[in-house]
């Protein structure tokens, strides 16, 4: 198991980010999608916490193959996804992420958001206290950046809100930005396979660093697309553009609503306070052997043979049965 605490400082407000926040995760997973990969939606709906208060669900399927390493692509198969569940409690999240063809992998993020410049060092001391960590600080502005990610009109060195006048980040910007707001974020990577998990664990870990950067630099980025945004007005941006993006990798569901009714505990299926998702022991249905299906005949259930002693007079002989007809034999 490798646990990283991740900062991220942006030049926005805890409140104002609760819009660029579900702004940013729609146009993100939509840019990033194609024809067969990307961000499926399949559940997006209002959830109530006995602790946490009200929120909102949300489970995903990310396809991914073609971005995994080659020596991942050798042990998975072609058709690939991990699932994601969240539980957005703003300003506290939690994001799960697991997969029934490694079930051995589990990812675990919970999120704090506060109105600061990544300066608690005791933001997660009720969960992992005594819990060995690396604290890792993204500058969103000058951190190193793969080129495939870069785009100009998302450098914030250079990029300034019309709206909010902020930008054109500086050296050392997080010292003196008002407003300024951290996420905090504390990732858990488990894969307990021997000769594979080290490996495996760091390589994740970097995708989520990577993810969090990118993500994170967009949200202000396009602060200017979001920033005049109630909460109805990014929920409708958000269920027209999870259409948009089920029907560009190819999944055409029945069309999703978002429901304003909070649904009652005893029908949810959730956590009480930090989740924890079953992992799948089967594969998915569409690899599944079916369990009726008939076995094909190899022989005759009769053979005839001929009679050495009488060459014109055929001799019978029964209850040979071809092979999968035994009686003793059942389908598996």
């Amino acid at each position: 198991m490798l646990v990283k605490e991740f900062r991220i400082c942006m030049p926005l407000s805890v409140e104002e980010y609760r819009i660029g926040q579900l702004y940013m995760i729609s146009k993100h997973s939509h840019e990033q999608s194609d024809r067969g990969e990307g961000v499926e939606v399949v559940q997006n709906e209002p959830y109530e916490d006995p602790i946490h208060g009200k929120g909102q669900y949300t489970e995903k399927r990310v396809y991914l193959n073609s971005k995994l390493p080659s020596w991942a692509r050798a042990v998975v198969p072609r058709i690939f996804y991990i699932t994601e569940k969240a539980w957005n409690y703003y300003p506290y999240t939690i994001t799960e992420y697991t997969c029934s063809f490694l079930p051995k992998l589990s990812i675990h993020i919970e999120t704090k958001y506060e109105d600061n410049n990544g300066s608690n060092d005791n933001i997660f001391d009720s969960e992992v206290k005594d819990v060995e960590r690396d604290v890792c600080f993204i500058d969103i502005a000058y951190d190193e950046i793969s080129e495939r990610y870069y785009k100009d009109s998302e450098d914030l060195r250079y990029f300034k809100s019309e709206k909010t006048q902020r930008g054109m980040l500086k050296e050392g910007w997080r010292e003196t930005q008002k407003p300024i707001m951290c996420s905090y974020k504390l990732v858990t990577v488990k894969f307990e396979v021997w000769g594979l998990q080290t490996r495996v664990e760091q390589f994740v870990h970097k995708v989520i660093r990577d993810i969090l950067m990118i993500g994170h630099r967009q949200a202000f980025a396009w602060v200017d697309e979001w920033f005049d945004m109630t909460m109805n007005e990014v929920r409708e941006f958000e269920r027209a553009t999870q259409e948009a993006t089920n029907k560009k990798i190819g999944v055409i569901p029945p069309a999703i609503t978002i429901s304003n009714i909070v649904m009652p505990l005893l029908t949810r299926s959730g956590p009480s306070s930090a989740p924890t998702t079953p992992l799948a022991s089967e594969a998915p249905e569409f690899l599944a052997i079916p369990k009726d299906r008939p076995r094909k005949k190899s022989a005759p259930e009769t053979l005839t043979l001929p009679d050495p002693q009488q060459k014109c007079s055929p001799s019978t002989v029964s209850d040979i049965s071809a092979p999968g007809k035994s009686s003793e034999t059942k389908p598996n």
